[in-house]
């Protein structure tokens, strides 16, 4: 059973080096689940006219055809992508990139889009559009940079802290291992909180870390069975949540975490755990919702 929910994993298409490796990474994961792949263009023709001069701009219908033929040319590289069956179909929106996304993720299984498109700032590894779409759309979302999975020979790893959307985190991360045969690296954090240090009280570091992996260790027992092929690796270490999973990420072929972490404020949509992993990960991304947490 597929731990995504019902409908198409849906990928945004810009012609854009992350967003080809966005399109590659959607028509695998789509291919090895029997879903649908929906690829979809959004043109922003309003906004765009409202900012130049309108005698100096094609018409819409003089522009479709173009963009029709990069979503026939995604198409192909993801059949191709898929190396085996793959039901795909492709549009073109004419609105705002974001919003487009977002409304499409109320009726998909996952969407999967470039870390950066066209336009954005250099050096910037994620764009705007890629973090309202993590922080705002209705379904699981995944952020491709343009190396893709670097190949997919590393581990998942995935980010446990106890929450709902964690549960949920190791289930989409158990599954993507088993899939992809490969190793699953699940973390556990803690960090001291500020001012203990004043308190005249002392931490046994050890047994707390040994506390720390038995309830690591409980949390993931039902997937193990679950998903018996999966090789896992259980990690519990002292320090910054984000900073710990990008180190152990530094060869890995996905990152799985939750949006909000047991910490967050509520309403929260993306919590600083995941917005830094997001922001500094050279891997793809998986930023897991729950529709009726979300809500």
């Amino acid at each position: 059973m597929t731990q995504i929910p019902d409908g198409p994993v849906v990928v945004g298409v810009d012609g854009s080096p992350a967003g080809g490796a966005a399109i590659d990474w959607a028509a695998r994961f789509a291919a090895e689940r029997n879903l649908p792949l929906r690829l979809i263009y959004v043109f922003p023709f309003p906004s765009l006219a409202a900012s130049v001069a309108p005698e100096s701009l094609p018409t819409e219908s003089e522009l479709r055809p173009g963009f029709e033929r990069m979503v026939s040319e995604a198409a192909d590289r993801a059949r191709k992508a898929a190396g085996g069956e793959l039901v795909v179909s492709g549009t073109v929106i004419e609105g705002v990139p974001a919003e487009a996304l977002i409304d499409e993720s109320q009726r998909a299984g996952l969407v999967v889009l470039g870390s950066r498109g066209y336009g954005g700032f250099r050096g910037l590894l994620v764009g705007s559009v890629s973090v309202q779409v993590a922080a705002h759309a209705a379904s699981p979302v995944v952020v491709v940079p343009p190396r893709g999975d670097g190949g997919g020979a590393g581990p998942v790893v995935v980010g446990v802290d106890g929450s709902e959307l964690s549960e949920a985190a190791v289930g989409f991360a158990f599954e993507a291992a088993s899939f992809r045969n490969a190793e699953l690296v699940a973390i556990s954090t803690w960090q001291v909180p500020a001012g203990l240090d004043l308190v005249p009280m002392q931490i046994d570091v050890e047994q707390f870390g040994a506390d720390q992996d038995r309830a690591l260790a409980e949390s993931l027992a039902g997937y193990q069975e679950r998903y018996p092929d999966v090789r896992v690796r259980r990690q519990v270490s002292l320090g910054s949540a984000a900073q710990v999973l990008l180190d152990a990420a530094a060869d890995a072929q996905l990152i799985v975490v939750g949006s909000r972490g047991r910490g967050g404020f509520k309403g929260l949509l993306l919590g600083s755990v995941s917005q830094s992993v997001l922001h500094n990960a050279n891997c793809p991304v998986a930023i897991i919702k729950d529709r009726a947490t979300e809500e």
